[in-house]
């Protein structure tokens, strides 16, 4: 498969993952788990935002391969910080998205990182999409901490 290819398979894993979370509470689970102050309309946007990106990764895969890397790498840290190290850390109480996060995420995101790779793109580039795929999965949870902070409130 290209790198194209494999870009819009990530979206698709992706779409699946949100439904996962939806279906099954991901909202409740954030607040007791994670503790993240997380409202049904903070997911709506973010997940549509993550859309947003998928599609725009994917059209650009073949020209700027960075950006399908870091959308790779989003969902790397994703299924791993979000999903299975909770469940490890919870002695096994699940966590919505998990199912998608495990069979999905790792072979898709993998798959594009092996593609890069086997397409000529270097270790620089690698390790610069897992710096700005950790920077796309804090920014929304930092807004979501910095809106209950005084200086933020429009009230």
């Amino acid at each position: 498969m290209t790198l194209t290819e494999l870009s819009w398979l990530a979206l698709a894993a992706y779409t699946l993952h949100i439904l996962e979370e939806f279906s099954l509470d991901w909202r409740d689970w954030a607040r007791a788990v994670i503790g993240l102050p997380v409202e049904w309309s903070d997911f709506y946007l973010t997940n549509a935002a993550v859309v947003v990106l998928g599609i725009v990764q994917a059209q650009l895969a073949a020209t700027l391969p960075l950006i399908p890397l870091s959308f790779a790498a989003l969902m790397l840290i994703n299924a791993t910080f979000f999903h299975v190290a909770p469940v490890v850390l919870t002695r096994g109480r699940f966590s919505p998205g998990l199912a998608t996060a495990v069979a999905l995420f790792y072979p898709v995101a993998g798959a594009i990182y092996l593609r890069a790779a086997a397409d000529g793109v270097g270790t620089g580039m690698m390790l610069a999409s897992v710096a700005i795929g950790a920077a796309l999965m804090a920014y929304p949870i930092v807004l979501l901490r910095l809106r209950g902070e005084g200086y933020f409130r429009q009230t």
